[in-house]
Formats: C-alpha cells, sequence, structure tokens
C-alpha cells in the first residue's frame, strides 16, 4: 500500500464529503477508493469513516488521521515545490573536484567572474591530482583529462581536448642541442609526468607518420606545474598540456623539440554521478569552463 496515495486519497474523501467525488477529482473508480480506505482502517485497526446510504463522517480516530494527515501531504508538497522551484536556479553548494594544474591554470581564473555573477551560490573546489571516488567524496562535479572514460555508472561530457607536445628550456638546448628526430629523444635527459598514460611510452605523430619510442624518464613529476618549472629551470625535455605551455611559450621562456610531432590529444570531461546531476549550478560551471577554455 502505498501510504502518501492513500493519505492523499482519504483527505479529498473528507475534503470532499463522497466517495464519488473524490474519486472523480482522482481519475480512478469509487469502489477503488473504497476499496484503499477499508485496507488502511484494517492496518491501522481502527474505524476511520461510519458510512452509510446517505452521509458519511469522521470518527475520532478518523478525524486524528484527517489532521495529522493533513500536515505531513503539505510538508511534503512544500519539499517537493522548494525542489521544483530551485532546479532552475544557480543556487546551493556546488562541490566540483579537478586536477591541481588544470584548477590553477583553468578554473581559479574564472572563478571571480562565475561567484559574481552567482552570489547566492557556496563552493567547494578540490584540487587533487589523485582520480578521486566523486561519489564517497560528495561531488556534484569532477574534471577528468584522459584520452577516453571508461565505461561506469558516470556520465561524461566532453568539454575539449587538449594538445599534448614536447618542450624544453633555450637554455636546455644551448647546452644540450635539441632532437632532431623521434630517435634521437633517447639521448636527452626525460623529465616524465608521473600520472600521465604516456610516462614510459610516447606516441608521436608527424609527417613521417607515427613512432613509438619507450621512455624512461629519470626525472618524474606528480604535477604539470612542477614539470614546467622544471623545463623551464633548463632540467631536460619533457611534454606539457597546453593549458600549461602557451604562456612560457608565448614569452620564448620554453621552445617545442620537434615542433611538428604531438602526442596523442586528451580530452576533458566533464562528470556527474548521473543524468540528474547536471542541475543549474553544475550547467553553469561547465558554461564558464567551455567559454575558459574557448569553446
Amino acid at each position: 500500500m502505498d501510504k502518501l496515495s492513500v493519505m492523499n486519497a482519504f483527505r479529498r474523501i473528507v475534503e470532499r464529503g463522497s466517495f464519488a467525488r473524490a474519486a472523480e477529482d482522482l481519475g480512478v473508480s469509487p469502489a477503488l477508493l473504497s476499496r484503499e480506505v477499508k485496507l488502511l482502517e484494517e492496518s491501522l485497526g481502527s474505524v476511520l469513516l461510519t458510512r452509510t446510504t446517505r452521509s458519511m463522517s469522521l470518527t475520532d480516530a478518523g478525524r486524528v488521521y484527517y489532521e495529522e494527515t493533513m500536515g505531513i501531504l503539505d510538508a511534503v508538497n512544500a519539499v517537493e515545490n522548494r525542489i521544483r522551484e530551485g532546479a532552475g536556479a544557480v543556487r546551493g553548494h556546488l562541490r566540483v573536484n579537478v586536477s591541481s594544474s588544470f584548477g590553477q591554470m583553468v578554473i581559479v581564473p574564472f572563478l571571480p567572474e562565475f561567484l559574481e555573477t552567482y552570489p547566492d551560490l557556496r563552493l567547494t573546489l578540490s584540487m587533487d591530482d589523485r582520480v578521486v571516488d566523486m561519489v564517497e567524496g560528495g561531488f556534484d562535479l569532477s574534471i577528468r583529462i584522459r584520452s577516453a572514460m571508461p565505461d561506469s555508472a558516470l556520465v561524461a561530457r566532453k568539454v575539449g581536448t587538449i594538445r599534448q607536445r614536447i618542450f624544453a628550456a633555450p637554455s636546455y638546448a644551448a647546452r644540450h642541442g635539441m632532437p632532431q628526430s623521434p630517435e634521437e629523444i633517447a639521448h636527452h635527459r626525460i623529465i616524465g609526468f608521473l600520472l600521465a598514460d604516456h610516462l614510459t611510452h610516447w606516441t608521436l605523430t608527424g609527417p613521417d607518420g607515427v613512432a613509438e619510442l619507450e621512455i624512461d624518464p629519470p626525472v618524474r613529476v606528480g604535477n604539470s606545474l612542477a614539470l614546467r618549472d622544471l623545463l623551464l629551470a633548463g632540467q631536460g625535455i619533457g611534454t606539457l598540456p597546453d593549458f600549461v605551455s602557451n604562456g612560457p611559450e608565448a614569452r620564448g621562456e620554453l621552445v617545442r623539440v620537434l615542433p611538428d610531432h604531438e602526442l596523442p590529444a586528451p580530452e576533458i570531461f566533464a562528470v556527474t554521478a548521473s543524468r540528474l546531476g547536471m542541475d543549474a549550478k553544475v550547467s553553469a560551471f561547465i558554461d564558464h569552463l567551455r567559454a575558459a577554455l574557448g569553446g
């Protein structure tokens, strides 16, 4: 027995003063309502309505049940109305998880405008290079950079693409020269990104096709910004995503190694626990992220 449905039916019967009129309002038969009330009375062990062929009245137990039912149903309706009204509003608490380098270089710069636009929103931004369980962590949204998202119960939406290229500082090139072909990379000091899919294997696509390289970086770091800083200090060559490399390259602080070669381009995914997770605050955040990425 659906208690809320039966409560609603009982309330309608009392307020309309008739099984027939209540049944008409609810789109069911009077016989069905009569059976539901009988089952309700049996479950409670009390008679709620006294009925004759001409009249119907509440018993003392029925009056108590009716009054309590009104409070319960009004409270349920109030909650549902608040949820419906808030579904399209950017308010509440938004919890976002993102890698530290992407968070610092891409997310944080657009946060002032985002927070000014939605002053009623609370935001928790967790920047963690580990892949976290977003459901266990209570996150509404996780931004993940992957070549592909594995099949799972999570819902992933592609919001952008990243270019991965090889860089070195001019000071490194002056001391050690620059590789002129993929095969020459093995003769150089490589700084690897510890969490990358390509830590020990580079697939380079260039004008002569695809080159597969086995790499054993003597220096490995778990953060793209730390890798960038080591490259800037002339400590070796390494791969960087464009959101990290664009600034130093534009200023001449880093130069491309094998500029006509690139690694596979990973995708940027906005991940929610379910399609219901795509509410107004999540949508607004993803819209600002797309704009920051030039999408």
